[in-house]
Parts: C-alpha cells; structure tokens; sequence
C-alpha cells in the first residue's frame, strides 16, 4: 500500500513554513508597544494603553468579491491594505484609536509568493494607521477554493474613552455635513461591477476605457482610504458630531446610521462630481437610480456631521490635511419615523 502524506490530501507544510516565515517579518515590522507577544503564539496578547475608562471596540470585514479582480490581475499586494483600512474606517467613526488587527487568509493551494503579497498590504495598512498586525490564521484547505483563488477577512480591535465615543446623539437640524472623497469602489458593489463590466460590457481587467485615466482593472484596484486622520483631528479640535463611513448600502443606508431618530439627511447630488467609473457603470448597465445609490459610495467615502457655526473650520481643518471636503447637505428634523436620507 503506497503512503499517503498530509502533501499527498493537498497541504504542504513546508510551502505553509515559507509563508509564515515572510509573514513573521511583515508582521514584526508593525509592532507598538502594546504588543506583548510574537507571531507564532497560540493567542496574541496586547497590553491596554493606559486610559481613564477605556471601551474597546471592534469590527470585522472581508474584501468581498473585489479578490476577484486581484486574480484576474495577478495582483495581490493592495487588497490586504483595502481590508485594515475598511476595518480602521468603521472603527474610526465611533471615535476608537486602532489597537491591532487579526487576519484570516484561507487558500485551496497555498503559495508563499501570493500569501506574502497580501500580507505585505496588510501590514502597509497597520504602519500607516498606527496599530499592529499580531496575529491571524492561515488555512490551506483543498477542494474548498478554485485553484489560485483565496479569501480574506479581518478584525480590528480599538479603544475610546467611556465618554468620548462618537454617537451621533448630539446631531441635531441644521448640522452640516461634509463628504470626503473615495477612491473609487473602495470594497463595495464589486459583484454589481463585475456583473456590468465584465459579463455585460465584455470588458476585461486591461481594458482600457476612455473616461479612465488607465487599465480598467487598476481602477478596480484602486485603494480603500482610510480616513482616521481626518476624524481623528476634527475630534480632537471638538467639532465632529458624527460620522458615517459609506460602505456596502451607500450614502443612502449608511448616513441615517450616525443619525437619531427624527432626523433626515438632506443630501445635495450636485455638489460634487461623480467620479467616471460609476458614470460609465450606469450607462453600461443601465443600473436604476436608487440601486446605483444603494450600491456604491459614489465618489464619498466618509460623511462626518458638525454644527453649522463650525462648518468652515472643520473644512480649513481638513484642507490642511490634504483632504477635498465637500458640503454635501444638511440635516433637518422629519415630522415622523426613523432616520433617513433625502436626495435634492
């Protein structure tokens, strides 16, 4: 009877030793002071900054069907940075400083090559929001993913003092609010996008349309912002009120969530340019109205609420941080039901 190994069922170990090995160094290269163990531990312990009455505060996320495009580019190096900084961002609105971050790559044929590619942006987003990648789970299993495909998914874990976690409570009528620009899809409305481009316009990832300025593929691509920086110092000069990180249900579902009840956001479509990619979806698709609003940020990737007498404060504020702001409504009281968003 011939031998089987663990290699021969489809799991290679040693690949699986290589992977961990440039993982370690990544991972290593994003430590802060909190962090109390290595990479390899069966738990990651983090020692808490001091705080008065500290909360933490976490989140979790995948990159969705946006991998798709990465396999079909070849490209893995951006995806892992889209997901810590998805992660940061929903944190970020409830006021939380990003502690650390927990990763989970799972693979049909796990390559070294490919793995650390996707960690290297995982890592790349921990530096650059200040918080540390401590551990997470690789997972080779076969038969369960099509050859050179994986999955991705994440956790981010922050903290806020008791009293300073961002509600929205204080939001009331006539507040503004203030649009800061996406990057294109940031991770959401991928399979819509897909659908569109790929399967109705026959385009494919090197196509080259002309409203974009290159490869179609490397629009898809493009980066996840993260937007802790601008929460962070409109918090700390105490004009933000609110804030909404427009993800997956767009503008339309995700602003009423930092609202109280009894509150609409009116939303003013005309007061920023919305960037070609969704234009040329739209078109392509002929994609209804309010499924195009549902479906994708639209070219606005946070929303924050301040008071009308800070208003042009918190946009000198933001300027100053190389943001774009944009006034892009207002909030007014409705005479019944729960939040809600008005387009104007």
């Amino acid at each position: 009877m011939t031998d089987i190994s663990y290699k021969h069922a489809g799991v290679d170990i040693d690949e699986a030793d290589r992977a961990v090995a440039e993982i370690r160094k990544m991972a290593r290269a994003t430590f802060t002071r909190g962090v109390l163990t290595d990479i390899g531990s069966f738990g990651a312990c983090f020692q808490m900054p001091k705080m008065r009455k500290p909360v933490l505060i976490s989140s979790v996320d995948g990159v969705g069907t946006k991998l798709k495009v990465a396999f079909a580019t070849g490209v893995h190096s951006t995806v892992g940075e889209d997901l810590v900084n998805h992660c940061v961002n929903d944190i970020a609105v409830q006021g939380a400083t990003p502690l650390f971050f927990l990763d989970y790559f799972a693979v049909g044929k796990l390559d070294a090559r490919v793995a650390a590619s996707v960690v290297s942006g995982m890592a790349r987003g921990c530096t650059n929001n200040g918080c540390a990648l401590i551990g997470g789970e690789t997972a080779e299993m076969p038969g369960l993913y099509a050859d050179g495909e994986y999955d991705l998914a994440g956790t981010i874990v922050g903290a806020a003092e008791k009293d300073e976690i961002i509600t929205g409570a204080g939001i009331g009528a006539r507040d503004v609010l203030l649009g800061l620009p996406s990057n294109g899809l940031h991770t959401n409305g991928y399979s819509l996008a897909r659908k569109v481009l790929f399967e109705v316009g026959g385009y494919n990832p090197s196509s080259r349309l002309p409203e974009l300025e290159g490869p179609l593929g490397s629009e898809l691509l493009k980066v996840h912002r993260s937007y802790l920086r601008a929460i962070q110092a409109l918090r700390k000069a105490d004009v933000l009120k609110g804030a909404a990180h427009i993800t997956g249900g767009g503008i339309t579902d995700n602003t009423p969530r930092m609202l109280p009840t009894g509150l609409a956001a009116i939303i003013d479509t005309s007061a920023w340019q919305v960037p070609a990619i969704f234009e040329v979806m739209r078109g392509i698709g002929n994609i209804p109205e309010d499924d195009w609003r549902r479906t994708f940020n639209l070219g606005i990737g946070m929303i924050v609420a301040v008071a009308e007498t800070d208003a042009p404060r918190a946009l000198r504020l933001l300027r100053r941080l190389g943001e774009a702001p944009v006034a892009v409504g207002a909030v007014a009281n409705r005479k019944r039901g729960g939040a809600r968003v008005v387009y104007r």
